[in-house]
């Protein structure tokens, strides 16, 4: 019995269809919002306006969901139920027989558009002058409380949705074993896979690398150096961090009543974290950030993509590394204009993580795989396919 035949007893196809009076209403509230003032230009205070309105004219005038959810549509999707939960996930099986799975899964202000590029270069790489020996299955879940996948009863945070993920990937998919990976948020439920499910999880691969404290008399000059500017960069940049933390339900009043503000706040920390020079529209196509918004506010998932973090708080105290050592081998691929809290040095890393693989990627941001496919791809499959040969097949 192969994984599909597993999976067809235990999950159902799902097909993005938003009803288009739904995204008619989300044209309407975002054609009728009310801009602030400008407190002067750019973004030193937040949000661009000019940058904003530009935005929503685009989404008003030349946004076409139909197109954007066909692309949605191009891979097949399913939602299994998965400890009380209604999960999402894309399923894209290899070209090659028999090939192992390999899992991504996404953060917040993103979603799985982040990886719709990647689907068909990681499955079948002979379309992009490759060897199909090289494709993996793909699988790529939408987090609990976002996209597709149901709104939990409380908040869920990365330790519980690790659990949730061995499950769908072994009890439903039936992989024996399986590879990771994941950025921002999905760097925390990865690392989780790797502290906590090692007996599945063969090797994980992290984009933004979640690490615990260390006392400064342990540091290193580098170090210490680089513990300064990340503890400065946390103060400039991290605010939202503790807001969503400890007091989402507040903000969620404002994102999900209007879609044009719910895009404003997540449009700053594209801005922010990304290899975008300033110009949002030299890292991504505004029709891509739009998808990404209307996998919030057309589904209703603000509000509950926010509890995530709340969970974190819950499940972890607020600690970004989850375990005291990732005993699977690991890779960590480091995006020169990633945020800085998640690119420590490799010496800190590897008091933590077995470290195996370490690249440092001429050119990208916090939302690698939207923003550089291929490098993302190209790195992740090395790594991947050298574990495969080492005795770490799925």
């Amino acid at each position: 019995m192969n994984a599909f035949d597993v999976a067809l007893s235990d999950v159902r196809p799902f097909r993005v269809a938003i009803d288009p009076a739904v995204v008619e209403n989300v044209r309407s509230r975002v054609r009728a919002a009310a801009l602030p003032d400008a407190i002067g230009d750019g973004w030193e205070h937040g949000a661009d306006v000019a940058y904003v309105r530009a935005f929503r004219d685009h989404w008003v005038e030349r946004y076409d969901w139909s197109s954007a959810q066909a692309r949605l549509n191009a891979h097949a999707q399913f939602i299994a139920r998965v400890d009380s939960l209604d999960v999402h996930f894309y399923w894209e099986r290899a070209t090659r027989e028999a090939a192992p799975a390999i899992l991504l899964t996404h953060g917040w202000p993103g979603s799985v558009v982040e990886f719709v590029h990647a689907i068909d270069r990681l499955a079948h790489p002979e379309r992009f002058g490759g060897d199909a020996a090289d494709g993996f299955d793909v699988i790529v879940p939408s987090l609990p409380g976002f996209g597709f996948s149901s709104k939990p009863h409380a908040p869920v945070g990365p330790r519980h949705t690790a659990r949730v993920w061995r499950q769908l990937m072994t009890g439903i998919l039936g992989y024996r074993r399986f590879f990771a990976q994941g950025g921002d948020l999905g760097s925390m439920v990865t690392a989780y896979l790797g502290g906590e499910h090692s007996d599945v999880v063969a090797a994980i691969h992290l984009n933004f690398v979640p690490v615990r404290d260390i006392p400064v008399g342990e540091m290193t000059a580098e170090e210490r150096s680089w513990s300064e500017a990340a503890n400065a960069y946390r103060s400039a940049e991290l605010d939202y961090f503790r807001l969503l933390m400890h007091k989402p339900q507040t903000l969620s009043f404002a994102l999900c009543d209007s879609p044009l503000g719910c895009a404003a706040w997540m449009l700053e920390k594209f801005h922010s974290w990304s290899d975008c020079g300033g110009d949002l529209d030299a890292a991504f196509t505004k029709d891509d950030l739009i998808t990404n918004v209307m996998l919030y506010v057309a589904t209703r998932r603000a509000d509950s993509a926010l509890w995530f973090y709340r969970g974190f708080l819950l499940e972890g105290g607020g600690h970004t590394h989850p375990v005291d050592a990732v005993d699977v081998p690991t890779a960590v691929a480091v995006f020169p204009r990633d945020m800085l809290n998640g690119r420590p040095p490799r010496s800190w890393i590897e008091r933590d993580y077995r470290l195996s693989r370490w690249t440092e990627m001429p050119r990208g941001g916090h939302f690698a795989c939207l923003e550089q496919p291929e490098l993302f791809v190209d790195d992740v499959r090395a790594f991947f396919r050298e574990r495969e040969q080492l005795g770490g097949r799925t």
